[in-house]
């Protein structure tokens, strides 16, 4: 295992060297990723006032999630692909335009459909982090300590994502009441944000250097873009035709099947969309799987440990927290997610990449399969989701690190994308069996029909087993994998 050095080398070059991840660079997009959780946190607060202005049922507001979840699976992959072709800056700059539309757009919608599509193409957001990795990698890969300095780098960018996170949801929460429930006002300061943002990466940001002579694999994008369609609407349908509606399993099987001949076609392409032989490589699919599985709890779980917490104890499951007990247990679950990420560089340089991925996955399925033995207090709900979140916080900016790291030149962006979409994938296919789990175990409670202990922890035995799994296949990278070159 590799240890950490009397003389390593700093953590980011202050000097702005060629080649070299700056401290400016780190810095502008450290912004960057403050506003995209900015963007994550500053509706949820908002949603029973959305609600009201768009005259919609609570629940339809889960179209909104879904549709944009769904746009950011199918576009996350091929905007990546473009920056590994034309520059990761330069579609970075796009995507911020795009979103910045969208934003300024749902600031002044007042209906069902037009918020929706506007919710929806905001989702081009969700790109930043794997572009944000790539450059940052294709930075630093000349100095040969880009795989190291990248590791730190991600991990002060999810700092940045949960403490954007954290403000936005404070922001949101108060300032519809500074603005008098004004709707459109309260909505054109996220908008702002993301406008202010696209100048920071204009003057901020350098661009990084994509190879020379590549093409695009459109029909390999159609084809990808077919499958991903077809697996996650039928996610999104199972969610609410249930579990009884064959032709979802029809639509997801289908979508499966198309990749047989999309793979079959990557591997006669010279330059695929994706390229099929460097994804096959053992320090590269346990990583793509990991990204996955940890979806599963990282995007799947939030709604059930929410309602877990809130739920009335009388009904033989639940805490009884009221709003600010949730919150409470949300903040501190964030809070850790920051820690994981900010430890995560320190423990790769004490042991090795490879090892410290493994630690922070077993982090997660610890903190989850706690909950089997421990879930009648707050206390003990709080210290699960410590444990939980300290290997969450670390994965999320690791993963794509370790992805770009497993890369030949010229498909960072893609690696590291792809990393988000199997994520989205696996919170798509939990969210979706965590509401049939939930429902089918139901108990009567006053009247209603509420989840059941045993529907909550089969929940989080789910989310456990998944990052459980993803631990034994880690075991499969090379010892040395995702390390620096020197």
């Amino acid at each position: 295992m590799s240890k950490a050095v009397p003389n390593a080398a700093p953590i980011f070059d202050a000097r702005g060297r060629a080649g070299a991840i700056t401290f400016g660079l780190v810095g502008f997009l450290f912004l960057v990723e403050l506003v995209s959780g900015i963007l994550q946190g500053y509706y949820v607060p908002l949603i029973p006032t959305l609600v009201r202005h768009l005259g919609i049922e609570t629940a339809s507001y889960n179209w909104f999630e879904a549709a944009q979840l769904l746009l950011s699976a199918l576009v996350v992959p091929f905007l990546a692909k473009l920056g590994d072709m034309f520059g990761h800056k330069r579609i970075l700059l796009i995507s911020t335009v795009l979103t910045a539309g969208a934003t300024w757009w749902l600031a002044f919608a007042d209906t069902f459909p037009t918020f929706l599509i506007a919710f929806a193409l905001q989702g081009f957001y969700v790109v930043w982090l794997p572009l944000e990795v790539a450059l940052i990698f294709d930075r630093g890969r000349q100095t040969g300590r880009g795989p190291s300095q990248t590791r730190r780098a991600a991990g002060f960018l999810v700092v940045a994502l949960e403490a954007g996170a954290i403000i936005g949801d404070l922001a949101g929460g108060n300032l519809i009441d500074v603005f008098g429930h004004n709707v459109a006002l309260t909505l054109t300061v996220p908008a702002i944000a993301v406008t202010l943002v696209f100048f920071a990466i204009f003057f901020g940001v350098p661009e990084s250097q994509p190879l020379p002579g590549r093409s695009l694999d459109g029909r390999g994008f159609i084809l990808l873009t077919i499958g991903l369609l077809l697996v996650t609407v039928g996610l999104a349908f199972l969610r609410i035709a249930g579990p009884g509606a064959w032709w979802v399993y029809a639509m997801m099987a289908a979508g499966i099947l198309v990749f047989i001949p999309w793979t079959r076609f990557e591997l006669r392409r010279p330059d695929p969309a994706i390229d099929i032989r460097v994804f096959r490589q053992p320090n590269m699919w346990p990583v793509q799987i990991t990204a996955g599985l940890v979806g599963i709890s990282l995007l799947g779980a939030q709604a059930p440990l929410s309602t877990f917490a809130g739920a009335d104890p009388k009904s033989g499951a639940g805490l009884g927290l009221s709003s600010g007990g949730i919150s409470v247990v949300v903040g501190v679950y964030l809070i850790s997610l920051i820690v994981g990420a900010v430890l995560f560089p320190f423990l790769s340089n004490w042991t090795s990449p490879r090892v410290a991925l493994i630690i922070a996955t077993f982090f997660v399925a610890a903190g989850y399969l706690d909950f089997l033995l421990l879930h009648s207090t707050e206390i003990e709900t709080l210290a699960n989701m410590i444990v939980a979140g300290l290997g969450s916080g670390a994965l999320v900016g690791a993963l794509p690190s370790a992805a770009a790291a497993a890369a030949p030149r010229g498909q960072t962006g893609v690696a590291t994308a792809l990393t988000n979409t199997t994520k989205t994938i696996g919170g798509s296919f939990a969210s979706s069996t965590f509401a049939i789990v939930l429902a089918g175990s139901s108990v009567a409670f006053l009247g209603e029909n509420v989840p059941s202990l045993g529907g909550y922890l089969t929940v989080f035995s789910i989310c456990g087993c998944g990052a459980l799994l993803a631990a034994l296949l880690l075991f499969m990278v090379p010892r040395l994998a995702f390390a620096d070159s020197e």
